[in-house]
């Protein structure tokens, strides 16, 4: 699988299950929630706005997208949301790698820069390393409609484990589905 065909497969609407063990709390949590991935066009003012932020040429970039999402947690009776705005810039030399710019990371809620690498066997991981912790996903597809995704928030030296998830997401093929 390209880079190109991963980021491609991942638009759309996804429902998923994800289950997280906090280790810091000792709490074991269940979260069901909708996850949009829409594409963006190179000049969509958020994709500028982020190349203009980490002051990158829009040619170097590919594939820019938005994630929003919106959930129900069993540990809190509030609803999680949120979205992002992602650009991917794959390595000239090596296109299966390359940096993740993002307007709000995942363990931080701070403009970010990963690093993600793409195997043969089609796992993307993602590297993102924040002021006071480290992130580390690594998401598959076991077809085009079921993706796969694990993730471990460590401390900031990359010593500890804070939290450990897994997440099943299933695509929605119906457009009217919410």
């Amino acid at each position: 699988m390209e880079i190109t065909e991963f980021f491609e497969l991942s638009i759309g609407r996804w429902r998923s299950q994800r289950s997280g063990h906090h280790l810091a709390f000792a709490h074991f949590e269940q979260v069901l929630s909708t996850i949009d991935i829409e594409s963006l066009s190179f000049n969509d003012p958020a994709v500028v706005a982020i190349c203009e932020l980490y002051k990158i040429d829009p040619a170097s970039i590919t594939h820019p997208f938005r994630m929003t999402w919106e959930g129900e947690s069993d540990w809190d009776d509030k609803i999680i949301s949120g979205s992002t705005v992602l650009v991917p810039i794959p390595n000239v030399e090596n296109p299966s790698r390359g940096k993740l710019l993002r307007d709000q990371g995942y363990a931080e809620t701070i403009p970010a820069v990963a690093k993600y690498h793409l195997s043969e066997d089609g796992i993307f991981t993602l590297l993102t390393e924040y002021d006071l912790a480290a992130a580390e996903e690594r998401i598959w597809f076991a077809n085009p409609n079921l993706r796969f995704r694990v993730a471990t928030i460590k401390t900031s030296d990359g010593k500890g484990v804070t939290t450990a998830s897994f997440s099943s997401e299933i695509r929605s093929l119906s457009s009217s589905t919410n």
